[in-house]
């Protein structure tokens, strides 16, 4: 694959604290072997976490605080697209009424990923019924752009379709962290002024 570095940055703090040698190195989720790429003194305030990746800007973000409720919206909540069904449509349950245009909040066994583990969690459906929003009811170690997640029936293990994780996913995180970073210094600013 070849070398491309980049950035490794605290997702928190927007601080540059090491150096990659290439994204696919590295995937969401990962603690092992991360240290090698950081900064020594950065290194020693882990365990650290890669947390996202930054494609347009080779960035890997990373932070020590990955379990803490810093991260807990990014690892329960995030948007699905080309969701597929089985049956080529969403089923009934997941539409209000059969007049009603407006789809409803509706309750799966889920499975992320290739592991065995299901998940429960809800899917609120938008737009065509091909994209839509997913929230857990526990957090997820490892959620990224691009992973497959499974709906089931409840209880009965029953597939009726799946989606992919959103690209949008760590990117509404990383946007919202940024802003709150940004009004942060200007609020530290004014009071220094």
């Amino acid at each position: 694959l070849g070398n491309r570095p980049g950035d490794v940055v605290d997702a928190m703090t927007g601080d540059i604290i090491g150096r990659h040698n290439g994204l696919w190195y590295h995937t969401v989720g990962q603690r092992k072997g991360i240290g090698k790429v950081m900064f020594p003194l950065a290194t020693a305030h882990g365990p650290w976490y890669v947390v996202a990746k930054d494609q347009g800007r080779d960035i890997v973000y990373v932070s020590n605080r990955y379990d803490e409720d810093d991260f807990a919206r990014a690892r329960s909540e995030f948007e699905l697209e080309d969701i597929r069904w089985i049956s080529g449509t969403p089923p009934l349950d997941v539409k209000g009424t059969e007049t009603d245009a407006e789809w409803s909040e509706v309750r799966f066994d889920l499975k992320i990923r290739h592991g065995p583990k299901i998940v429960q969690g809800t899917l609120m459906l938008s737009g065509d019924g091909f994209t839509g929003n997913v929230h857990l009811d526990n957090k997820d170690g490892g959620l990224a752009p691009g992973q497959y997640v499974v709906f089931y029936q409840i209880g009965t293990l029953e597939c009726l379709g799946a989606g992919v994780i959103s690209e949008k996913h760590w990117a509404k995180f990383l946007q919202t962290q940024h802003n709150e970073t940004s009004t942060g210094e200007e609020q530290e600013l004014e009071v220094k002024r």
